[in-house]
C-alpha cells in the first residue's frame, strides 16, 4: 500500500485559498489571491522541491487540476517533466476536460476511489485542493501532512481544516524549518489512535503517564 502526502500552503490563520495568483480562486469574493508570492524564498522553494521526491501520482481537486492542466503541459523544467509524466487523478462531481495526458476522473465514492489509487502507487501527492483535502482529513486518508505556514493573516477565505478535520493524532517528523521571510514548514505523519487527554491540574499524573510511554 502506498503513501498519501498532502502539500498545503497556508497563512497564519490557516487560510489556504488561492496562494498562487489573483485569478486562482475567487469564490466567495476572495480578494487576496497570490498572497504567497511575496513570501517565497530559496529555503521554502528547496523544501517544496524535496517534498515531491519519489512522487509517482498526483491527486487533485477539480480547480487545482484545471490550473495545472493549463500551465504544466507547456513547461519542461523539473516539475513540468514530473507532472507531465505521472498519472493525475481528479476528484470532481462534474465532467472536467481531462485532455492532459495521464489524467483520469475518480469515481463518485471518493473514499473508495482514493483507496484504490493508494493501492496502485507508492507515493501519491496531493497539491492544494482544499475541498478534496477536507475529505482526506475526514476519512483519515493521508499519511503525511506538509504544512507551510506563512507570516500573514487574512481573516477570510477557505481554511485548511474547516469542515474536514476529525480527531486525529499526528507526529512531528522533523524540527520546524523556517525560511528567511518567516515561512515555517511543519511536517507531520498521521499516527494511530485518537488524541489523548489529560488533566493540567494533576501534573504528577501527567508525568507518570509520560514515563509509561
Amino acid at each position: 500500500m502506498g503513501l498519501i502526502h498532502i502539500e498545503m500552503f497556508a497563512t497564519l490563520d490557516l487560510v489556504a485559498q488561492a496562494p498562487g495568483g489573483p485569478e486562482e480562486d475567487t469564490a466567495g469574493g476572495f480578494a487576496y489571491g497570490g498572497w504567497q508570492a511575496p513570501l517565497l524564498d530559496e529555503v521554502s522553494g528547496a523544501q517544496v522541491t524535496a517534498a515531491y521526491e519519489g512522487t509517482d501520482a498526483l491527486l487533485l481537486g477539480r480547480r487545482t487540476y484545471d490550473i495545472f492542466a493549463a500551465y504544466w503541459p507547456h513547461q519542461d523544467d523539473t516539475f513540468g517533466a514530473l507532472f507531465n509524466r505521472i498519472p493525475k487523478y481528479v476528484a470532481s462531481r462534474g465532467t472536467p476536460d481531462l485532455s492532459w495526458r495521464g489524467s483520469s476522473l475518480l469515481g463518485p465514492d471518493l473514499g473508495a476511489a482514493v483507496r484504490e489509487v493508494r493501492e496502485r502507487h507508492e507515493h501519491v501527492t496531493v497539491v492544494g485542493s482544499v475541498d478534496l483535502v477536507q475529505t482526506l482529513l475526514r476519512e483519515r486518508l493521508f499519511d503525511r501532512l506538509d504544512l507551510w505556514v506563512h507570516p500573514v493573516l487574512l481573516g477570510t477565505g477557505k481554511t485548511v481544516f474547516a469542515g474536514g478535520a476529525v480527531p486525529t493524532s499526528l507526529t512531528l517528523l522533523e524540527p520546524p524549518a523556517a525560511g528567511s521571510r518567516g515561512t515555517v514548514l511543519l511536517r507531520y505523519a498521521r499516527a494511530e489512535g485518537e488524541p489523548r487527554t489529560g488533566d493540567m491540574t494533576a501534573p504528577e499524573q501527567g508525568a507518570d503517564a509520560a514515563r509509561r510511554d
